[in-house]
């Protein structure tokens, strides 16, 4: 039994291995392989979900929803990219091994290929196998001229309906347009992001710490939801607001249509206004915001981190003391830990509330994940290097 869907299709292919790959090394080679693998798989998180295993190239896709935003979808591609790049580097600098496979592993690179679509899902033998024309397109796309027409060599394609379907104003200003024209297809416009500057610029990124001393208050709850759909949904306004115990929210000043760092949250209290301006933005894990506070040039930085739980995320908020002038700034201190203490876990709890609710009443969808057998990862790899 198949089902019919729309959503965002996703492919993340391992490149540069036919490059140094020799027979006498395959022990070393499917090593390396395996782990990357198991990373691209372990970076395919809820609402995205792994459909199948495709030698070095993980296929997978998300369905349309208020748990997958465009912003969500482009930084777990950036975050996933991130991440291969960090494990390649320790890898280099962890092995000792002088053959071709572990000499030259930092040839290694990745790309990724999103399409948006319809598509049919079947179950068949303990995953998700999709067909339709657009699952043929996305698949077509990783034979294409994107190298030799632009000269970057690691990248995210994303196609015309993606960029469309990602909802973000000015996503592509950075962006490279490329076409590539395929027999029985015709043209196809698609956009080209060099993942290069990603790692430069996430690579080494500092996070924002607020020491214990500069603590005021700290507190924590638990979401329903997984990480991933838990940062996407604490993004949206009508959400944010109930964890901030404001009356509504409105997001300004975004970079490219993205949320990111000199960004800035609005919440609106009665008449007055308070905003958050984004100072670290760490996709999934943790974002840190400078507060104003209805004192004149007084401020203060909230901070909200997330980690996997039992029940799906685990919350917490932690504030630190004040910045401004002197007096203004004890005063704040003196009322903020009382505040935060009283109104984040209501608004925790609220949040919660609101999305049982709406996880139950299927306002709120994302799919069920099913671990992939480590023999799977081992034979998708072994395929791999037997076509090589």
């Amino acid at each position: 039994m198949s089902t019919t869907k729309r959503g965002f299709l996703l492919i993340a292919d391992i490149t540069g291995y036919t490059r140094y790959l020799s027979s006498a090394e395959l022990e070393h080679a499917q090593g390396i392989l395996q782990t990357l693998m198991e990373l691209l798989i372990d970076h395919t998180k809820p609402p995205l979900v792994v459909s199948q295993l495709e030698g070095d190239a993980v296929f997978s896709y998300g369905v349309e929803s208020r748990t997958l935003g465009g912003q969500t979808l482009v930084e777990m591609i950036e975050d996933t990219y991130v991440a291969f790049r960090r494990a390649i580097n320790l890898m280099v600098m962890n092995t000792t091994c002088q053959c071709n496979a572990c000499a030259n592993i930092a040839t290694l690179d990745l790309k990724f290929f999103v399409h948006h679509g319809s598509f049919s899902v079947q179950h068949i033998g303990g995953h998700d196998e999709l067909v339709g024309p657009d699952v043929i397109t996305v698949h077509r796309l990783t034979k294409n001229r994107v190298r030799e027409a632009t000269g970057i060599t690691a990248y995210t394609l994303y196609t015309e309906q993606a960029v469309s379907a990602l909802g973000l104003e000015g996503f592509t200003e950075p962006l490279v347009k490329h076409v590539e024209d395929y027999e029985h297809l015709g043209q196809l416009e698609t956009w080209i992001e060099d993942m290069h500057p990603v790692w430069e610029h996430n690579g080494e990124r500092l996070r924002i710490e607020i020491p214990p001393e500069e603590t005021v208050a700290r507190v924590s709850g638990s979401l329903p939801v997984p990480p991933a759909v838990g940062w996407e949904l604490l993004s949206q306004p009508e959400y944010r607001a109930l964890l901030m115990r404001s009356d509504a929210q409105k997001t300004i000043n975004r970079l490219d249509g993205r949320v990111a760092p000199g960004s800035v949250f609005q919440c609106f209290h009665g008449k007055g206004v308070t905003t958050q301006t984004v100072l670290d933005w760490h996709p999934f894990e943790q974002m840190t915001v400078e507060s104003s506070t209805p004192l004149p040039k007084t401020t203060f930085l909230m901070q909200l981190a997330l980690a996997p739980s039992e029940e799906g995320t685990e919350v917490e908020l932690i504030a630190s003391k004040a910045r401004g002038p002197w007096l203004l700034r004890k005063l704040c201190d003196l009322v903020t830990p009382r505040l935060v203490a009283s109104d984040m876990p209501k608004g925790i709890a609220a949040l919660r509330d609101v999305l049982t609710r709406h996880t139950q009443d299927g306002t709120l969808v994302w799919p069920e994940v099913a671990d992939v057998p480590a023999s799977q990862v081992e034979q998708a790899v072994a395929t791999s290097l037997d076509h090589t």
